[in-house]
C-alpha cells in the first residue's frame, strides 16, 4: 500500500468523523427524533468507512485526493454555515 494512499485516507478520516457529528447535529435540529439522528450517523459513518476502504485499495490517485479535498471542504462549509 502506497504512503500517499494512507495519508489521503487519514485526511479523510480526520475530516470525515467531525462531519458525521455535524450531520447528526443537523438531523437533531431538524427532526428532534433520536431514531433519525442514529440512522443519519450510522449511514454517514458506513459511507465514510466504505469510502476509506475504496481509497486505500482501488481508487486512482487523482480521484483519491479529490475525494479527500471534497470532504475537507464540506466540513469547512458546514462548520462555517452552522
Amino acid at each position: 500500500m502506497e504512503t500517499w494512499r494512507v495519508i489521503a485516507t487519514v485526511l479523510l478520516a480526520a475530516a470525515g468523523l467531525p462531519l458525521v457529528l455535524v450531520l447528526m447535529a443537523k438531523a437533531r435540529d431538524r427532526t428532534d427524533s433520536s431514531a433519525t439522528v442514529a440512522v443519519t450517523g450510522a449511514v454517514a459513518f458506513v459511507a465514510l468507512l466504505l469510502l476509506g476502504v475504496v481509497m486505500l485499495t482501488v481508487l486512482p490517485g487523482v480521484l483519491t485526493w479529490c475525494v479527500a479535498g471534497l470532504v475537507v471542504a464540506a466540513l469547512g462549509v458546514m462548520m462555517l454555515a452552522g
